[in-house]
Parts: C-alpha cells; sequence; structure tokens
C-alpha cells in the first residue's frame, strides 16, 4: 500500500487533534480517510473540518465493516479501548490505541492476547518515547553505565487542572466513567517512561488523595514508595493540585546519579564504584571522587505525530514499533497497585492480583453518589502532554 488508511474512533480532545496533524499531511505514509463518533455534535464537526475525503461514521462497528480504513486510532474514553481494539483486530484491522491501554489489568491482558493471537501491527500512543532527553536517558540506565540501580525518584506536578477541566466531561474524575484520576489519565505517560528506563518494581505502598484538590472522587495527588528486586527503592509523587509543578527524575546507581529535568540530562559520574569505595576507603568521612557531566540529549521529539509515522512505519515494512501496544500493561499494572495499595492499606505485590483489583474497583463505582450530565465541552489539548 503507498498509504495507510487511517480511521479515528472518537474524535473529542485527542481524536481531534490526531485528526489535525493527518489531515495536514504531517504523516506521509498514512492518511486520514474515515472517522467514527457517536456523538453527533463530534460527527458535525468532522464534516464541517475535515473535508469531503473524510468519511464519518456513527459507530465504530459500521467504519470497522465498511471497507474503507486498514487501520485504527483508538481515542475513546479509557474503558473502552481495550474492547474495541479486540474488536478492530478481528476484523483484520492494524490498531494503535490512546493511553492508557486500559483501566485494568484484567481487560488489558484479554487485549494482549488477542494481539498476539493476531497477525496486525498494535501500537499504543506513547508518545513520550519519542523524545530525544527519554531516549538519552533510557540508554544511560540501561546500557549499565550507570551501574546497579539503588534508588529512583520520579516526582511529576506539572499536570495541574482547574475544577473547570474536571467539569468539561460527563465522564471525568469518575470510577464508572474514566476509572481514576491523575494514575489513570495524566500519568500512563509518566509511569511508562519510569518503568521504560528503570525496570518495573515488584511491590507499592501508596498514600493518595481522592479529591484532596478539586470537587472530584478519584485521585488527584499521589504519593508512593516502591521497592524492586535487586532492592533498590523509588518513590513516584504526582498531583493534579499544584503550580507550578516540577518534573524531574533522578536515578541513583551504584556508579553515581542521572537527573533529567527540564530536558536537561546531569551525570554526576563516579570515578569508582560507590559500593566498592565504601568497603575499600580506610579514611573515615571521604566519598568517591565524582565528575558532573552535562549529557547531550538532543532536540525534542515527534510526539504523536511521531508514535503514528512509525506505527504507520511498522505496517507498511515490519520495522519495530516505539511503542507495542502489548507493553502498555506494564505501567497501568504500577498504576492499578497503587490505588489498590491506597484502598486496603497495605502492601501490594506485582504483578497485581487481577481479580482483586478489578473487585475494588467495581465496589469504587457501586459507592459512587457522583451526577454528571452527559456529553461535555472539547478542550485543546494544544501544550498539555
Amino acid at each position: 500500500m503507498s498509504k495507510v488508511r487511517i480511521g479515528i474512533v472518537g474524535v473529542g480532545n485527542m481524536g481531534s487533534g490526531h485528526s489535525r496533524y493527518l489531515t495536514a499531511g504531517e504523516v506521509p505514509n498514512g492518511e486520514l480517510v474515515a472517522v467514527a463518533d457517536t456523538n453527533p455534535d463530534r460527527i458535525d464537526w468532522a464534516k464541517d473540518t475535515l473535508g469531503e475525503t473524510v468519511q464519518c461514521f456513527e459507530t465504530a462497528e459500521d467504519m470497522f465493516n465498511s471497507g474503507s480504513i486498514d487501520a485504527a486510532i483508538i481515542a475513546t474514553p479509557h474503558y473502552d479501548h481495550p474492547p474495541l481494539a479486540i474488536r478492530a483486530m478481528e476484523l483484520g484491522l492494524h490498531v494503535l490505541i490512546e493511553k492508557p491501554a486500559g483501566v485494568y489489568t484484567k481487560q488489558v491482558r484479554e487485549m494482549n492476547e488477542a494481539a498476539e493471537k493476531s497477525d496486525r501491527v498494535f501500537g499504543l500512543m506513547f508518545n513520550q518515547r519519542t523524545l530525544s532527553a527519554h531516549q538519552k536517558m533510557r540508554d544511560l540506565v540501561q546500557s549499565g553505565d550507570l551501574g546497579e540501580i539503588q534508588r529512583t525518584n520520579y516526582i511529576i506536578t506539572t499536570w495541574f487542572r482547574s475544577q473547570s477541566y474536571y467539569d468539561s466531561g460527563g465522564w471525568r474524575a469518575t470510577w464508572a466513567g474514566e476509572g481514576g484520576g491523575v494514575l489513570m489519565n495524566q500519568c500512563p505517560h509518566n509511569l511508562d517512561l519510569w518503568q521504560w528506563i528503570c525496570g518495573k518494581p515488584n511491590r507499592v505502598r501508596a498514600f493518595i488523595g481522592f479529591g484532596k484538590y478539586h470537587n472530584i472522587e478519584v485521585d488527584d495527588s499521589v504519593t508512593a514508595y516502591v521497592e524492586y528486586e535487586n532492592g533498590g527503592t523509588g518513590v513516584f509523587i504526582t498531583t493534579t493540585g499544584e503550580a507550578p509543578g516540577t518534573n524531574r527524575l533522578e536515578v541513583v546507581g551504584d556508579n553515581g546519579k542521572i537527573v533529567l529535568e527540564g530536558g536537561n540530562i546531569t551525570f554526576w559520574r563516579s570515578r569508582e564504584s560507590v559500593s566498592q569505595f565504601c568497603e575499600e576507603y580506610k579514611g573515615g568521612f571521604g566519598s568517591p571522587e565524582v565528575w558532573k557531566c552535562d549529557i547531550p540529549a538532543g532536540k525534542g521529539g515527534e510526539g504523536h505525530k511521531g508514535i503514528t509515522k512509525n506505527w504507520c512505519d511498522a505496517i507498511q515494512s515490519g520495522s519495530d514499533l516505539l511503542a507495542p501496544g502489548t507493553e502498555g500493561i506494564h505501567g497501568l499494572e504500577i498504576a492499578n497497585a497503587m490505588l489498590l495499595s491506597a484502598w486496603t492499606d497495605d502492601w501490594v505485590d506485582i504483578p497485581v492480583d487481577d481479580d482483586l483489583y478489578h473487585k475494588k474497583l467495581q465496589e469504587q463505582i457501586d459507592a459512587s453518589t457522583v451526577q454528571k450530565e452527559e456529553g461535555g465541552t472539547v478542550l485543546s489539548v494544544a501544550g498539555t502532554h
């Protein structure tokens, strides 16, 4: 195929953003040929905005069965990601889903099993993986230059949201509609980067504020402590209630410390192994000699359209995906473990108990007293991710 024919399911905040760069020709090997949305207002918007060459469908099923598309981008509310992805793959379509992979690991495992049985290309919109600073940070850690990880600290509090944001959609900030708050909406990117760079922890203890800063029922403040299989530890802090915020990832290893902040990477490189120095040094108060190195991180990355280009390349040529869809479960599992820890006021092991998490989530849904109107306002996502 000369170009991958793409259909988008859901043209709200994120779907409309994808439609714009596709119709602008910013993905040379892909073209937008169809959209589907159950909201008549969004279909009207698509007809007015995207041009006559883009077909409009009232349901995803109609678009999937139309024969007009080769591949589908799923940009619907969170709970719908796995069932729509599974259905699209069943009908022979390639799939790219928005984050998160799903709301709970049980449904995402089912989606991953369907993907493994399919020969279709299954990607996930982890656009933060395209940024050169994140790729360089991962290379420094994964290559062993830092040595064995001892501690990780990730403070990501630049996700400030006003009450009007949460009021903009009937599904937002509800257990039944969104499945969570900052962990499920804003932080899937950060949880993915954390595990992509540092590896996945094996247990979690989390302290979470539910509606701490906003009139919502879900999480808007999280402080979590994790432990890794090698004995290393980590802390993850996030919120949508602080301004100005901080975005800082610090990783300490046996050979020093690497800090990513403001798009800049600094490596404090110990001249010798810290553990070796600790064991062999006889001078009492000394510490290893350290060199401060500013690491060239390159410039930016292509974000969403970079992931879409990569997905289309994989469809056409079989090249590797930067963000395979089956990897979405890793960050989600950490989020589920954090929420389960808060609900049970206890440590939670990873892999998380899928059935227990699903049961506890359903309890939150059943206990909800939130009443919100359906529909809502489509917001610009420019500069927010």
